[in-house]
């Protein structure tokens, strides 16, 4: 017993390593450009960049907005504008910028289900492998918005399928963790490795159990995962199945 209340404490924070989107501030206290960006205002906006050098089309907000510092490039994917974004990459903004997070707009796209702009980005050369601050990747995010449209179109860019966060979680253990099936299901028929584990050495499996998802737990052993396979505690999920009354 004392070995199950452990466990449980030592996993209660588990929801924390949920990789969360943040988002925008208000419209009205941004640059001109950043507003024309977040807006979706084409003419206005191509206007202000024929004026502007090559520098602030890339440039983060001014410090007086330093609690997020992003791009016009970040406010147009969030805001769903595919044509503003088409339009700062023919004035040659950075792709791969990054806000005061470390986000990428590509993953602000991925987070805001905008699957216009992040297409666009990809097809002009944007990374899907850069890092946020919790070393989740725009795959993470796509998983966790249970996205298998622009997932898809991630792994068609060369996303890296194995990349791992803060937390050791693959997107496809963070899709077991987040009981997202229909992710589950995608990866493995994607070729994601299916005896990954996380930093504590948990299995899909383990966490399958723990967070009470018995038509993922089947899906895993059909897979081949194996019940054995023990944590950093010493557990298999097999002890962590009786611990929490599941049934053969």
């Amino acid at each position: 017993m004392k070995k199950v209340i452990k466990f449980t404490s030592w996993v209660g924070l588990r929801n924390l390593e949920r990789p969360e989107p943040s988002y925008i501030t208000d419209k009205r206290e941004l640059p001109k450009l950043h507003r024309a960006a977040c807006s979706g205002y084409d003419e206005t906006l191509r206007k202000l960049l024929s004026r502007c050098s090559s520098i602030k089309v890339c440039a983060l907000f001014p410090k007086k907005f330093s609690h997020v510092r992003r791009t016009p490039l970040h406010l147009a994917c969030i805001s769903g504008c595919p044509g503003v974004v088409a339009l700062l990459i023919q004035f040659n903004c950075d792709l791969n910028a990054r806000d005061k997070e470390r986000t990428t707009a590509l993953i602000r796209a991925v987070q805001s289900l905008n699957r216009g702009c992040a297409g666009i980005l990809l097809e002009h050369g944007a990374n899907p492998n850069l890092e946020d601050g919790g070393q989740n990747t725009a795959l993470h995010y796509a998983i966790l918005e249970e996205s298998v449209s622009i997932a898809t179109q991630l792994l068609r860019h060369h996303a890296n399928i194995e990349a791992i966060n803060k937390s050791n979680l693959t997107p496809f253990l963070l899709a077991v963790k987040e009981n997202k099936k229909e992710m589950v299901r995608f990866l493995i028929e994607n070729g994601a490795n299916v005896h990954a584990v996380d930093n504590v050495q948990r299995s899909a499996l383990i966490l399958a159990v723990f967070h009470d998802s018995p038509d993922i737990v089947k899906l895993l052993l059909q897979e081949g995962v194996s019940p054995y396979s023990q944590d950093s505690r010493g557990w298999s999920a097999e002890q962590y199945a009786y611990s929490n009354g599941f049934e053969q």
